[in-house]
């Protein structure tokens, strides 16, 4: 708990004699006015040589105990400032914080670009002794380089087989950061949740830079046809599936000759019509693909169609 610390009397008079200050606790819902028995007292606040009182802020640290009766229940907190007299103007502000416990960041969070999407990977968290009413998770939070608002990109149950993440819902070459946290999910007897973060972590940076081509091509055929006195011979293969293809380059040899490519622009359905093939000749057919940066595949297998 932080808060600043009072400098002015309920008359507006600056504080000269500052008394202790009280640490009120209760399991109800507030405190109703008054702190029938403080927690904790805090002495007198030391002025600080050189700084106003009205920048002091104090802090108190709460440690609970772990077998706390109602871990799915709430603690109300406030503070009252008395005078050298013992005198009180009342309670602060009453905040609510709930009893559940929270468990720690995991650790050796790590972010590695690949092929089928951003894997976010992590040591896993020893799940606590399970409690009526208590279930813990990891979220996995994304936000982008322009200042867009944070995101949940997934969650997964505590368990120890989990400790990894693949991302597929990010653009290419945007920087993106990440946030994980394990979160305790409290379910009330009415049905209700609520959900509570651990402690934070630093957030890791990643650069989706799409250096990754598309498969290979396959199931790549060749047939020879002839019509109204025209010879070609037609290519068709299976259609790749990925998101940000571009088309396809094809490529043709024939026996002892070099490997050309056929098209001068990329070809974006799967197939291709050959016109330019001379009787006698027997050609071997390759076809890569390529996406929208420009990285292509590996060639497909060679298929070969003789011109009769």
């Amino acid at each position: 708990m932080t808060w600043t610390a009072p400098v002015e009397t309920t008359d507006r008079r600056t504080i000269r004699h500052p008394g202790p200050t009280r640490i009120c606790r209760t399991t109800a819902s507030s405190f109703n006015g008054k702190c029938e028995n403080a927690m904790s007292t805090m002495p007198p606040l030391q002025a600080v040589p050189g700084k106003p009182t009205s920048k002091i802020t104090q802090r108190f640290v709460d440690q609970l105990p772990p077998d706390r009766n109602d871990p799915s229940g709430e603690f109300t907190y406030a503070v009252e400032s008395l005078n050298d007299r013992g005198q009180s103007a009342g309670l602060s502000s009453q905040v609510q914080i709930s009893a559940a416990p929270t468990l720690p960041p995991p650790s050796n969070f790590a972010a590695t670009v690949t092929a089928d999407g951003i894997v976010l990977k992590w040591d896993a968290v020893t799940p606590p002794t399970p409690l009526s009413g208590l279930d813990y998770l990891y979220r996995i939070c994304r936000r982008a380089d322009n200042n867009e608002a944070q995101v949940v990109a997934g969650e997964l149950p505590l368990t120890g087989a989990n400790s990894q993440f693949t991302d597929h819902n990010f653009q290419w070459e945007k920087t993106y950061s990440y946030h994980l946290a394990v979160v305790t999910v409290i379910k009330s007897k009415s049905g209700a949740e609520t959900q509570v973060e651990g402690d934070d972590m630093p957030d890791i940076t990643v650069f989706a830079h799409d250096v990754f081509p598309p498969a290979a091509p396959s199931g790549l055929q060749a047939v020879f046809t002839s019509e109204n006195h025209q010879n070609f011979i037609d290519l068709i293969w299976n259609p790749n599936t990925e998101s940000d293809l571009a088309g396809y380059n094809i490529f043709r040899r024939v026996a002892g000759g070099p490997l050309v490519k056929l098209n001068s622009e990329i070809i974006k359905p799967s197939a291709y019509r050959d016109l330019k093939i001379s009787s006698g000749n027997k050609y071997y057919y390759s076809v890569s693909a390529i996406d929208t940066r420009g990285n292509e595949s590996p060639r497909s297998e060679e298929t070969t169609e003789t011109a009769p």
